[in-house]
Formats: C-alpha cells, sequence, structure tokens
C-alpha cells in the first residue's frame, strides 16, 4: 500500500468514526471552543479546522463581525467547498455585494462563475477585503453535549457540514495585505453578530440550540502556558455539577440600535450589541457629564457597545475628562501617587503605592449602573494595566476622540477586551439580554485559570 493511499484510507477511517460518534450523542446542547489571547496585539482568537481534509486555522473573535470569513490560499484545496452563486437565497442573507468569476480571481478549488462576492470587514487594518461566499465543512476543536441531569460530555472534532463563510483569497497585494494588523499567524475573523450566518445563528438553526453565546475572556496569553478562556454556543454551561451560569449572572436588556453601525453603513439596524447605561460612579461618587451621550439618538449616535476587538474601552471625551478626574480625586485620598502619563492612557500611577487584593490592584471601584437595576463593578484587575514603564500602572480606559476616523464618536462608550477580560458573559439572542458576572476573582477563579468550566 503506497503512503498516498494510506493516509487517504486512515483520513477516511477517521471521518467514519468521527461520524459513528457523533451519531451516539446527538442532539448537541451546547458547542465551546477555546479562546487564547495573543501577547502582542492583545487580540483574542480561537482554532477551528475547515474543509476536506481539514485545514487547522486560528482566528480572531469579533462579536461585532457578520460571519466567519478565512484566506483559502494554495493549501486550501477542499473537496467539499461548495461556492454559492449569486442572487441565490443564502448569498441574499450574506449581503453579495457582486458576482465573481475566475478569470478575475485566481483559479482554486470550488472556484466558479457567477459566484456571490462579499467584502468582508479587517477591523485591525481597517480596510475591506475581497472574498466569496461559500459552504463547507467546519469542524470546531471540541463540541460539549450536556445533558438532562447537567452532566457534561466533551467531544473532539464537531463535525458542522455546510456552514457558511468567506472564502478570502490573494489578489495583486497579496494574502498579507488582506491580513494586516492582525496577530501573526492568524487567518481570519470569526464573526458573532446578531446576523443570520454569524457562527451563533447557524450553529443554534442546524441543531435547534438556544440562540445565544458565551464568552470568557482570558486576562494572560497563550505564552505563559496557562490555560484558556471559552466560547460557548447553546445551552448554559456548569459552574459545578449543580449550578448553571444563568444563576450567577446579573441581567440587562440589549439595546436596538435602528442604525447601521459600524464599518458597513446600509438602511438595516445595527447588527452590533449595545446596553443601556444609565450612569457611572467611581468609589460611589456619580459621575457629573451630559448623560444625553448614553442613549441613542434619532441618527444612531450615542450609547454604549461591546467590542473584543479594541484592547480597552473608549469614552467620548466629555465623559473620559470627568472619569479621569474623579479617579485621580479618589485615588489621592487612597494615597495613591500619580506619575506622567503614559500614551495612550490619561492618568497613570506608582504602582508601590497601590496595595493587591483579591480583585487586582485596590483601587477606587468603577460601576456601571445599566437598566434594569444592575450594577456591573469594574475591580483594579479591569481598569488598570501595566505599562513597559517599571513600577507604573495606568487607568485601562482611553479618550474616543478621533479614534473612530470614519464616524468620529459616534458611539459615545465602547466597552473594550481589558474590561470583560475575567468576566463571564452572555448573549442572548432570543431574549434580548445581556449577562454578566462582574470579576471572576471574587469566586477565586478566572477565564485564564479556570475550575468551572
Amino acid at each position: 500500500m503506497s503512503s498516498s493511499y494510506a493516509l487517504h484510507f486512515f483520513f477516511l477511517l477517521s471521518l467514519l468514526s468521527l461520524s459513528i460518534a457523533l451519531k451516539s450523542i446527538k442532539p448537541y446542547h451546547a458547542f465551546h471552543l477555546p479562546i487564547n489571547k495573543d501577547p502582542s496585539t492583545l487580540q483574542y482568537y480561537t482554532s477551528i479546522q475547515m474543509g476536506t481534509p481539514p485545514v487547522k486555522l486560528d482566528v480572531v473573535i469579533d462579536i461585532r463581525e457578520r460571519f466567519l470569513w478565512f484566506e483559502c490560499g494554495n493549501n486550501y484545496n477542499s473537496t467539499t467547498y461548495k461556492p454559492l452563486h449569486c442572487g441565490t437565497k443564502q448569498c441574499k442573507i450574506a449581503k453579495g455585494t457582486d458576482c465573481i468569476n475566475c478569470t478575475n480571481h485566481p483559479l482554486k478549488t470550488g472556484c466558479t462563475n457567477n459566484t456571490c462576492g462579499v467584502e468582508p470587514y479587517n477591523p485591525f487594518g481597517e480596510f475591506f477585503v475581497s472574498g466569496d461566499v461559500g459552504e463547507d465543512i467546519l469542524l470546531s476543536s471540541s463540541s460539549t453535549y450536556t445533558t438532562n441531569n447537567g452532566s457534561s460530555v466533551v467531544v473532539s472534532n464537531a463535525y458542522i457540514p455546510s456552514f457558511i463563510s468567506s472564502c478570502v483569497y490573494p489578489d495583486k497585494f497579496g494574502i498579507d495585505g488582506f491580513l494586516g494588523g492582525l496577530a501573526k499567524g492568524k487567518k481570519g475573523v470569526l464573526g458573532l453578530a446578531r446576523t443570520s450566518i454569524s457562527l451563533p445563528t447557524q450553529l443554534a438553526n442546524k441543531y435547534k440550540l438556544h440562540r445565544k453565546f458565551s464568552l470568557c475572556l482570558p486576562s494572560t496569553s497563550e505564552e505563559k502556558g496557562h490555560n484558556n478562556g471559552v466560547l460557548f454556543v447553546g445551552e448554559d454551561p456548569y459552574f459545578s455539577p449543580h449550578l448553571k451560569a444563568s444563576k450567577i449572572l446579573n441581567y440587562t436588556p440589549l439595546v436596538f440600535n435602528r442604525h447601521s453601525t459600524g464599518p458597513i453603513y446600509d438602511n438595516d439596524p445595527s447588527t452590533e450589541y449595545f446596553i443601556r447605561l444609565k450612569s457611572i460612579k467611581v468609589d460611589n461618587q456619580v459621575l457629573n457629564f451630559n448623560t444625553s451621550l448614553l442613549s441613542i439618538n434619532k441618527e444612531g449616535h450615542g450609547g454604549t457597545k461591546l467590542s473584543t476587538v479594541i484592547p480597552y474601552t473608549k469614552l467620548h471625551t466629555s465623559i473620559y475628562q470627568p472619569l479621569v478626574n474623579y479617579f485621580v480625586n479618589k485615588a489621592s485620598v487612597r494615597k495613591i501617587k500619580r506619575v506622567k502619563a503614559v500614551a495612550p492612557f490619561g492618568a497613570c500611577f506608582d504602582a508601590r503605592t497601590i496595595r493587591n487584593s483579591v480583585t487586582g490592584p485596590d483601587v477606587p471601584s468603577i460601576d456601571l449602573l445599566l437598566k434594569g437595576g444592575v450594577k456591573w463593578r469594574i475591580y483594579g484587575a479591569n481598569s488598570m494595566v501595566k505599562v513597559d514603564k517599571k513600577n507604573v500602572l495606568c487607568l485601562a480606559f482611553v479618550d474616543g476622540a478621533g479614534l473612530e476616523p470614519t464616524t468620529p464618536l459616534a458611539t459615545s462608550i465602547v466597552i473594550g477586551g481589558h474590561q470583560l477580560e475575567d468576566n463571564f458573559v452572555e448573549f442572548d439572542l432570543v431574549s434580548l439580554k445581556f449577562g454578566f458576572t462582574s470579576s471572576l476573582l471574587l469566586r477565586n477563579s478566572s477565564c485564564s485559570h479556570s475550575t468551572t468550566f
């Protein structure tokens, strides 16, 4: 038996074994994917496999992107890839922008004329890329089947057929141009937005799951050898054999913004995740600023949304300056010494004058008072960040002025990754509510060292 024939036989045997294993435990109740943090870019990413034979892809997580897009160069020769044609229902759902033919793009597996073309957005390079829409097999690195009594069975390489995504291929600028800004080795973006072809919606539709997903973003990077964070899609995970995550979450409504936001502006409502912030406190003192900025106006501007692609929360200048002033004043009462600011942060401190606590640096707490009467408390681990300078900690919020070049200050507050780390958060797409735990450090756990999942 030749080596190539043996490999092909082994691959077919593996698929058969996988199919039998999956049939024995269906229906699925939930899936989960590991989340890592890149140390250089602070981007959060997960690993999936696509196609036949499967190709491993590390893709960055973006909760505002509409779908999965990934580069499929010469190494992606999937025999199960099926391009979707222009004018089809799937193309319309994906908001196809044009028709692609093989003369304008490199020949590749699945290349056909009259293929649905789209322009996914690279949030780090801040440009659109060119790709087509197709279906292929997605293999998750692990999935979780949750039984009625709360026990869980982890299954490797769950088989998800006919998964819709965008295949991005080289043009005259080359693949590196399309992937510009992504962490080294990352091959695309995994979209979790409120759309019909995002990962949560596709999995929910295929396996009749609860239409919700949860994130636990790690605060430590993979280079330090820590455990992963996690992305759940479907039913509530268990923090212990008898405690569901939903039992310890605080909930606030997800707000519907009727105007398009983000990089693509059309007549459709926003697919991003907004929440209703009522006020902000620093050490129980309410910030004084124009609170109309916390509402979404008739143009769709203002309000508060969440993001996994910006590292630190951005605030409208009229909110940022009072936050810095209040925080500095409260810190001085604790005899915390202020030092010269380190860009992009507006307030930095001598770490030697700050005590440690179970929730990180013992600094003034920041409370986000949300609709529904719930409070999201931000402790030192999420409000402070170490900088390169020795013994310096900075307030991990930035001035949003001028940081969104296409639509400056369109959203008043964008909550970033650092503030989400080591918090378990849930996006319920049916009940339209956002759940959060505040810092898991209070429970002697974290998303990097979790003993609960």
